[in-house]
C-alpha cells in the first residue's frame, strides 16, 4: 500500500511545476498504488510531450518508486483551454 494520496500528488505537482491546474485521481480503490493526473503548467510551453512527461516524473520521482501504475496528461494553459472547449 502506498503512503501517497491525491492531495500529496496535487500539492507537489502544483509546487514543483508551478501548475495552474492539477487533478489527480486514485484509481486503485484506495490502496494508493494507481494514479492518473492532469497537469496544466506554463513550464510545458514549447516542450514536446516526452519532455513534459519527464518533468512530471522528475517532480514525483520519490512517489513513483511506490506507485505501480501512473498515467498523465500534460497541457499548457492554451492547450487545456482548447480541451475544455471541445468537451
Amino acid at each position: 500500500m502506498s503512503q501517497y494520496t491525491v492531495k500529496n500528488l496535487e500539492d507537489k505537482l502544483k509546487e514543483q511545476l508551478q501548475a495552474q491546474y492539477v487533478r489527480a485521481v486514485d484509481e486503485s480503490d484506495g490502496c494508493g498504488g494507481k494514479f492518473s493526473v492532469i497537469v496544466v503548467s506554463e513550464l510545458f510551453r514549447g516542450k514536446p510531450l516526452l519532455q513534459k512527461h519527464r518533468l512530471v516524473n522528475k517532480a514525483l520521482a520519490e512517489e513513483l518508486q511506490q506507485i505501480h501504475a501512473f498515467s498523465q496528461k500534460t497541457y499548457t494553459p492554451e492547450e487545456w483551454e482548447k480541451v475544455q472547449q471541445e468537451q
